[in-house]
């Protein structure tokens, strides 16, 4: 029972003490907000950039052209050589006549032209569309494949694939870095401006000192009141990252420029995973910048 006590004490004393000095609170928490709305901003590019490059990834196709001497009986054991890459998401085959079919559709011109085919004359080739699982290693998935018997040829833009793939890396690790520098700057600044917070009441410390208290009851009111101050400092960027994010998915029907490679992550559960992280970002970062700052003034 003391120690719940203790611990009551401590948060009246930390939430009394956030009201007296509220013009030092309101500043600590208005660099927390500021600096967390940035945090928010980078969470969400980052989060959609990496979303967009994986819808990029999933859509690449790799087409699989047969040999004209490829028949029938064929077909069955061509299919089970791809699938025993290992590397197979998807793979559909498409008869020279159900190509012939799609390319005239796509014109009246062709449509003459190919009406006029037969299935001797017919000059495509069959073919199978593959979705690999994993994008990195198309390349040797598509080396495997060149060797089946009866396999003409295999398309998936080869020079484009891996230029994708360098970007997406490339995207990825900047995108992961930003963050983690935003998080470091954000710490920096919320510390130090919890420290001039607390640097203005060293005498306080010093009189709490003189009367006895222990290092650890001066400290945690202290600790405590910068997770006040954190908690505080995250509303306003948790209300933008909820309302401000909902509103621009909705504003855009869920996708940037009308492409299905570009759509947006759903809002739901998106945004409260987003939020939940700002808020232990502001509250952890708080309650450092107060360990830090109030352990400076305990040193003998």
């Amino acid at each position: 029972m003391r120690g719940i006590r203790t611990i009551r004490r401590y948060i009246r004393d930390a939430a009394k003490s956030v009201i007296r000095n509220f013009s030092l609170s309101l500043a600590s928490i208005s660099c927390i907000a500021i600096t967390l709305v940035v945090v928010a901003f980078s969470i969400i590019i980052s989060y959609n950039v990496e979303n967009f490059t994986e819808l990029i990834r999933k859509d690449v196709t790799m087409v699989i052209f047969l040999d004209k001497t490829a028949g029938e009986s064929d077909y069955s054991r061509i299919e089970a050589a791809i699938r025993d890459t290992g590397n197979v998401e998807k793979l559909t085959f498409k008869s020279k006549k159900e190509s012939a079919e799609e390319t005239a559709k796509g014109n009246e011109v062709f449509q003459t032209i190919i009406d006029s085919w037969t299935d001797d004359t017919n000059p495509l080739l069959d073919s199978f569309e593959l979705k690999v699982k994993d994008v990195d290693t198309i390349k040797d998935t598509a080396s495997k494949i060149k060797d089946i018997d009866k396999v003409s040829t295999v398309n998936y833009g080869e020079d484009m694939v891996d230029q994708l793939i360098t970007v997406f890396d490339v995207v990825k690790k900047v995108s992961i870095g930003a963050v983690v520098a935003l998080i470091v700057v954000t710490a920096f600044l919320i510390t130090n401006t919890i420290k001039l917070a607390i640097y203005a009441r060293k005498r306080e410390i010093e009189i709490m000192r003189l009367v006895g208290a222990s290092n650890i009851s001066i400290k945690i009111p202290f600790v405590i009141e910068g997770l006040f101050l954190g908690f505080l400092g995250s509303i306003i960027p948790v209300a933008i990252t909820i309302y401000g994010y909902t509103s621009l998915y909705d504003f855009f029907g869920g996708k940037l420029f009308s492409s299905t490679l570009a759509k947006l992550i759903a809002p739901n559960p998106f945004v409260y995973l987003a939020s939940l992280l700002l808020v232990i970002i502001g509250i952890l970062v708080g309650m450092f910048g107060s360990w830090q700052a109030v352990k400076k003034y305990l040193k003998i």
